[in-house]
């Protein structure tokens, strides 16, 4: 019995100790062990600052270097940091030989996953979603700085293509367009830095169809991968400017939605615009009335306008808000007929006024020197009758 009591503690301290060292091993003599178990692993070794990288030798023998490629071996490096990720290892004893830091201990991530928000089943072409994407250990949020810090995820956007071959049809994808990038920097819509937790403005800049999403990363170390299929529509909004007609009435900015796209009354929107006399930027905002899908805005009346702004609305069909940027839009305002022909009459009035003006500047000139002209004549003949 007593036995028995005395084995299942030295497994519970077994147990628990390679636990501790499955994330985080000192190195001895640049030394590692990989448990059998473990599929995937992740580790990060620090060098001495501006060496080359480590050199990682196998338990039979066998040596990976960081500038040759191996299908199971993927190698990220900076100055004084190896960050090496390898799938399916070797059990057994690993060496890794360079100039380690004495301090360094091998940080390990065997149960490395990646969970993102699920996409909706269709998205539209100019829309911004926020979109977040998680790093796990264990189900458990990575908290690993130095691992977080040279991590980028991308998240692209593969079209599907439909080639007709002979008498059938063979699914092609085309090259994949990266969309947005995410860095766990607490920047931008990114909450935290350095939490595992990856979020950004996703905006849909693709073409109309059906894609591929899928989520990998920026550098090459870490390779697992969301995929998920999603239809982008093209966009369910159409905005036009209508200049003013006449001088006293405001431009207008009119936003159109597509029927069988939007709910109807959700439209509403939000405008910028500067004005350069007066130094000024306002803001105005509008909503859509009971049931339209329509909704008019009216900008300040001036010939030249600077306007941006953010057009909101809900999808039909699953309710989800919907959010479109408007990027800045230069508004060069053009003459109607009236105001060129007002302008025509009022360049002629101003040319008569000119003209007149000139006119009158002449004769006060020519008068005045003739009136000159004579009282120098007068006292010329004056002073010779004094003379006399």
């Amino acid at each position: 019995m007593r036995l028995i009591v005395l084995l299942k503690i030295l497994f519970f301290i077994s147990n628990s100790f390679s636990n501790e060292i499955s994330s985080s091993i000192s190195l001895l003599n640049n030394r590692f062990r990989v448990d059998p178990a473990i599929k995937q692993i992740t580790f990060i070794i620090y060098r001495t600052e501006l060496t080359q990288p480590v050199i990682l030798i196998r338990p039979d023998g066998k040596k990976y270097y960081s500038w040759k490629k191996h299908k199971n071996v993927h190698w990220y490096h900076t100055s004084d940091m190896d960050i090496i990720s390898i799938d399916k290892p070797m059990p057994g004893p690993w060496q890794a030989i360079g100039k380690v830091t004495p301090k360094n201990k091998i940080k390990l991530i065997s149960n490395l996953t990646i969970e993102t928000d699920p996409l909706p089943s269709h998205f539209f072409n100019g829309e911004t979603i926020k979109f977040t994407a998680r790093l796990l250990n264990d189900r458990k949020p990575l908290l690993l700085e130095d691992f977080l810090e040279e991590l980028n995820l991308n998240i692209t956007f593969t079209k599907f293509l439909e080639k007709k071959i002979f008498l059938f049809k063979k699914k092609a994808q085309s090259a994949p367009k990266i969309i947005e990038q995410f860095s766990d920097d607490g920047r931008g819509l990114d909450e935290y830095p350095r939490d595992g937790v990856f979020t950004v403005p996703l905006l849909i800049k693709a073409k109309p169809g059906k894609y591929k999403v899928r989520i990998t990363s920026g550098n090459g170390i870490f390779l697992r991968a969301r995929e998920q299929e999603t239809f982008i529509y093209p966009n369910p909004i159409q905005i036009k400017f209508i200049q003013s007609e006449q001088e006293e009435t405001p431009h207008r900015i009119v936003f159109s939605g597509k029927n069988g796209t939007i709910v109807p009354g959700s439209l509403a929107a939000s405008i910028t615009y500067h004005n350069k006399k007066k130094n000024t930027i306002t803001t105005i905002q509008g909503m859509a009335k009971n049931e339209d899908t329509k909704l008019t805005i009216e900008l300040e009346n001036k010939k030249n306008i600077r306007w941006y702004g953010h057009v909101y609305a809900n999808d039909i069909e699953s309710n989800r808000p919907l959010s479109f940027i408007i990027p800045e839009q230069n508004q060069s305002i053009l003459q109607t007929e009236e105001q060129k022909e007002n302008n025509k009459i009022g360049i002629k009035v101003e040319s008569e006024k000119k003209i007149k003006h000139a006119r009158n500047i002449i004769v006060i000139i020519v008068g005045n020197s003739i009136t000159i002209l004579l009282g120098l004549t007068c006292w010329f003949f004056l002073s010779r009758e004094q003379k006399k």
